[in-house]
């Protein structure tokens, strides 16, 4: 019997090929889209799961109430670390100080590359799934060897043996490489990290490292640790949360663990606690692949109900020879389940075609699973439960057909037997509609928060981290050697690029301020020449002057940090920091250096030459960026020869912002594409048998006179009546979730009515186009050949 019902399915697949390539292709479209939405979703919710113990691995963080708001931060303080090793021993399996990620240059022999370094402790390498390919997984107990990664090996040595070869970092620090372990994979936090630094090597070499080790206050550095088991966080949270507070004046530091399982995915936190993140998405495009998918059925439903009366007596005379309707269902189903089958292979290279695309979209590096029998078995599943969706509508109401009426001519499908169909279309084009309305407001969010004033030039403005010895303490000779080149506007150095502020600091007392209260403030050093490199706006004072000893002992405020001040005249006034009074010389406009979706930071300005990290470059902005650099390059050759020439444009690094929201973006908008290219294949399906079901109707009217125009609008208007109303369902509801969405920035956009317009009348003109290819052909057709059976 199933034999036969797979044989009377392919018999009308190949009787119908127009409509069943619709259905196909529409299908394998859908299906094509909730497999790349699936394939994205496991490679996000399987983030970090690649190390063996991270249900039981967390990062410490630390909840501060500054400046009347709460925020939870990375960065905490060295003696924690021996505070919950020593007092916690039954609640810690292993506890690890790390420093941030930092670009290291790597040199061996002649040879020289730069790679991301972490220094760590030894811990780290116990807790995080390490699989060393070479040497000795405990090489950090030692403070002159070092881990690095299978690429980093090939890099430097080749097919060489790496181990126990000495390697310098930085120009700086000589350490023999002690293993060699695989890189982490894309989709694993530390990515990146391709060199294992000892911390005991840190701290020895580092005074100001060796100085943290009983300085509660200075939260430079990342900690990590491990709990005996997933269930003892929330236990372990209450123990630990209030160990700060006899060590600080404000007692308002909390610690919490923060799991490795949700790093990823929840990293948003609100008053301290854990809100959300990049789950969001997960649900946001699961739940489009969903609906792509159902548009795709919906389009399957739709021409099989259609297409009901060419079937009705196929069914009338099964049934009158005893076919029972539970076989009737089963035949239709069946059919379904090949059109299904069929439409998966086509899927398959779909996805193959798409992948890549999808990848450069997403920033992954994602594959089909081939050898994993998990992925075929969903597969088939997945397949098998389509196919049943798409066939279920059509089985139950082609069975139900009265085989007396049907058989007699006396069958009709009744007035509102298309209400369903209306129905399916609505829904179709409601989910393309809100598709399009969401894809043009992220695209306007990312825009406004670009178009953001930043309060200095961006434009041939570069940075360099200051890496190496060589680099220190040169300032003005590297200074007039770049400006003797033609090529070099400016030149400054600071403690931060302006893409960031890396210091945040309390300590700051002045005349009015609240007794008790504990203002935070970003700390940024910088030299004489910043302002003028990178063209900052000054709001009243003075730029820092060599004309001025006394501005060795002086400040400037951006227009945050004066409003928290509060001085109605703050030029001259005094600020103490750490008890040393600094004199502010101006204020200057506010600069985005942080997040552009968030308000700006009170920050601080001090002239300091000792605490450089990066040096700011501006080019001459009618010299070419190519040549310019041409001529740069030699002037840090002469000073550090060993060092990469590496540099980054901020305007380059101010993008990147921007990133997330942009893949986003780009996503939502590859798949309102498609949703809208299903939901079209459906409208000329439907389209096409309309008019093929009016033949003799437009056939009549023509002979009748009828023009092309009152046939074509005679086609055209419930097509377009019914995306009206997909259009008046589609605002409201994208209104609110957008709405719900942007709430998540500080620092948004307005819904314009004008977004809901041009949706509605960019589906109403996607509408037209695929419904008047077929009104305009039946109304072009000859009469006479429509009539000639009469």
């Amino acid at each position: 019997m199933f034999k036969n019902y797979i044989k009377i399915a392919w018999r009308n697949l190949l009787k119908n090929k127009v409509y069943s390539s619709i259905n196909i292709l529409g299908l394998a479209l859908g299906m094509a889209v909730a497999m790349l939405i699936g394939l994205w979703i496991w490679d996000e919710i399987s983030f970090d799961t690649y190390h063996k113990d991270y249900k039981t691995v967390a990062q410490i963080k630390i909840t501060q109430l500054f400046n009347g708001h709460i925020s939870t931060q990375d960065a905490v303080a060295i003696p924690l670390a021996a505070e919950l090793r020593t007092k916690y021993p039954n609640d810690f399996k292993r506890v690890a100080l790390t420093s941030w990620g930092e670009t290291d240059i790597i040199k061996f022999g002649g040879k020289s590359v730069t790679s991301m370094g972490m220094w760590a402790q030894p811990d780290f390498s116990e807790m995080m799934t390490i699989k060393m390919i070479s040497g000795k997984r405990n090489a950090l107990n030692d403070p002159s060897s070092t881990l690095i990664t299978q690429s980093l090996a090939n890099a430097l040595f080749g097919s060489a043996d790496p181990i126990n070869k000495t390697i310098r970092l930085n120009n700086k620090d000589d350490v023999k490489v002690a293993g060699v372990y695989e890189d982490f994979p894309e989709n694993t936090t530390f990515r990146e990290v391709k060199l294992l630094k000892p911390w005991s090597l840190y701290e020895a070499t580092r005074s100001w490292v060796k100085d943290s080790n009983q300085e509660w206050d200075n939260h430079s550095f990342m900690m990590f640790a491990q709990v005996n088991s997933e269930d003892a966080f929330d236990k372990v949270n209450v123990k630990i949360r209030e160990i700060p507070k006899p060590h600080h004046v404000s007692g308002k530091d909390e610690v919490q663990l923060h799991p490795m399982a949700q790093w990823h995915l929840y990293s948003e936190f609100t008053n301290g606690k854990v809100t959300g993140g990049l789950i969001r998405f997960i649900w946001l495009f699961g739940i489009i692949g969903v609906f792509v998918l159902l548009l795709a059925c919906i389009n399957f439903m739709n021409l099989s109900t259609a297409r009901s009366e060419k079937r009705a007596k196929e069914v009338g005379i099964r049934k009158s020879i005893g076919s029972l309707r539970p076989q009737i269902i089963a035949q239709f189903l069946s059919e379904s389940l090949v059109m299904a089958l069929l439409a998966f292979i086509f899927a398959v290279v779909l996805v193959l075609l798409f992948l890549p695309y999808f990848n450069s979209l997403a920033d992954k590096q994602m594959q089909l699973p081939w050898a994993n029998p998990v992925f075929w078995l969903g597969t088939l599943l997945f397949t098998g439960l389509t196919g049943l969706v798409a066939g279920s509508y059509p089985a139950f109401y082609l069975s139900g057909f009265n085989p007396v009426m049907v058989l007699k001519g006396t069958f009709k499908a009744g007035r509102f037997s298309g209400l369903p169909r209306k129905v399916l279309v609505v829904l179709q084009f409601t989910v393309s509609v809100t598709l399009i309305i969401g894809t043009i407001i992220v695209f306007r969010q990312i825009q406004f928060a670009k178009n953001r004033s930043v309060g200095y030039s961006r434009n041939g403005l570069i940075v360099m981290d200051i890496s190496t010895p060589e680099l220190e303490g040169h300032y003005d000779v590297l200074r007039g050697d770049l400006l003797k080149t033609v090529a070099v506007e400016n030149m400054a150095e600071s403690s931060s690029p302006t893409t960031s502020i890396n210091s945040n600091q309390v300590g700051f007392e002045w005349e009015g301020k609240e007794p008790g209260s504990l203002p935070l403030f970003g700390v940024i050093k910088i030299t004489h020449d910043y302002g003028k490199t990178i063209n900052w706006k000054l709001k009243e004072g003075r730029e820092l002057s060599r004309a001025y000893p006394t501005d060795s002992s002086s400040i400037i405020l951006n227009e945050a940090a004066a409003k928290m001040v509060g001085f109605k005249d703050p030029i001259g006034r005094i600020i103490k920091f750490n008890d040393k009074p600094l004199t502010i010389r101006a204020v200057v406009k506010n600069m985005v250096m942080q997040s552009p979706y968030t308000p700006i930071m009170p920050t601080v300005y001090i002239l300091d030459y000792s605490n450089a990290n990066v040096i700011l470059i501006k080019i001459k902005p009618k010299m070419p960026v190519r040549e310019a650099l041409a001529k740069i390059e030699p002037v840090f050759k002469k000073i550090s020869p060993v060092s990469p020439f590496n540099y980054k444009f901020i305007d380059e690094e101010y993008a990147r912002k921007f990133n997330n929201e942009e893949r986003i973006g780009k996503l939502a908008t590859f798949f309102a594409l498609l949703a809208i290219l299903i939901s079209s294949m459906g409208l000329f399906g439907l389209a096409s048998f309309v008019a093929e079901q009016r033949t003799k109707e437009i056939g009549v009217r023509k002979v009748l006179g009828a023009s092309v125009y009152s046939l074509w609008s005679m086609l055209c208007k419930d097509f377009i009546g019914l995306v009206i109303i997909s259009c008046v369902i589609a605002v409201p509801v994208a209104w609110y979730f957008l709405n719900q969405w942007l709430q998540a920035y500080e620092y948004r956009t307005e819904i314009s009515w004008w977004v809901f317009a041009i949706s509605a009348l960019g589906a109403l003109t996607i509408t037209l186009l695929t419904v008047s290819f077929q009104a305009i052909r039946a109304a072009l057709a000859n009469p006479v050949k429509s009539l000639r059976t009469e």
